[in-house]
């Protein structure tokens, strides 16, 4: 990532932060109903990434094993037959 990629991304979460923080504060619900909303939505957004992360880690698992089915696969013609 370029220093001005990363400086947009960091401005993009310090954005995003100062606005939950700012909605938490002026919410007009009480703080036990406002925990409850944080613990729900926090346990759905970590549902979804765990999701995520696990398809990615599954494409990955994929790409590895048609790199190295397609590795063995030229090492193989590359080798010289033994003579019988």
């Amino acid at each position: 990532m370029s220093s001005s990629n990363g400086k947009v991304f960091f401005g993009f979460l310090l954005g995003a932060a100062v606005g939950v923080a700012a909605g938490l504060l002026f919410a007009p619900t009480t703080g036990e109903e406002t925990r409850k909303r944080l613990h729900e939505k926090g346990k759905e957004y970590s549902d979804e990434l765990a999701k995520q992360v696990d398809a990615k880690i599954d494409e990955l698992k994929h790409y590895v094993s048609d790199r190295t089915e397609d590795a063995k696969s030229r090492i193989k013609k590359a080798m010289p037959e033994e003579k019988q």
